[in-house]
């Protein structure tokens, strides 16, 4: 399937369109933070005054608004890589991103997975935006590579793997704990060369932190 046959829903220029639009998204984000992705698109309708068809009038498939309702997050993210691009530390600019990347991934439960799949799948609404994160964080990756601040045989496809694992912990955790800061510091120590050249998988001299790694805030 090509990207040309994904829909991607845009908000209608005639003012009673876009209110209904506008009411949609804003119902789904809300049901889907609740909820999850799976949340019920009848629900959704109802909550935004409208009727089912009209939400599917908008937004033919739920791929096409969950897309919708996460738009801006990803283009916040594919922005803060290019911003970060050319830091000074490589190793930070990374390191914040990680954490960035995560909080997006993980905005509801199940996002991870889909933006896993539209991260492959021309057919989805998110590939695009999906390729173009991916290409942000692998720069960034090369860049704490090639100033030697991270192992050399970590690729970007292993690195979102690893964003993936932290987002599940996040979008899981119950009400009084995220361990996902906790889970970014120690992939973090596992994929930072230490100061002293030691293989990435040695323990740190005297149990300090590798060189460059910010303690994880809870």
């Amino acid at each position: 399937m090509s990207e040309a046959q994904a829909y991607i829903a845009r908000r209608p220029k005639r003012a009673d369109g876009a209110r209904n639009y506008d009411a949609i998204l804003d119902a789904a984000r809300k049901a889907f933070e609740a909820h999850g992705a799976d949340a019920s698109l009848e629900d959704i309708a109802a909550q935004a005054g409208v009727a089912i068809g009209t939400l599917y009038r908008h937004f033919p498939t739920r791929a096409s608004l969950v897309e919708a309702a996460t738009r801006e997050g990803l283009a916040r993210l594919i922005g803060r890589a290019d911003e970060l691009a050319g830091a000074e530390d490589a190793l930070d600019a990374l390191s914040e991103w990680m954490r960035d990347a995560v909080h997006h991934f993980s905005t509801f439960r199940g996002l991870v997975g889909i933006l896993a799949r539209s991260m492959y799948d021309e057919g989805t609404p998110s590939h695009a935006a999906c390729d173009a994160m991916h290409s942000g964080g692998a720069r960034l990756l090369r860049a704490a590579q090639d100033a030697g601040r991270v192992r050399d045989d970590l690729t970007p496809a292993e690195l979102f793997d690893l964003l993936s694992g932290a987002a599940w912990v996040r979008e899981n955790a119950g009400p009084d704990r995220d361990g996902s800061p906790r889970f970014v510091q120690l992939v973090l120590e596992g994929i930072v060369v230490p100061p002293n050249g030691a293989p990435p998988n040695g323990a740190p001299p005297n149990g300090a932190p590798p060189n460059g790694v910010r303690p994880a805030e809870g």
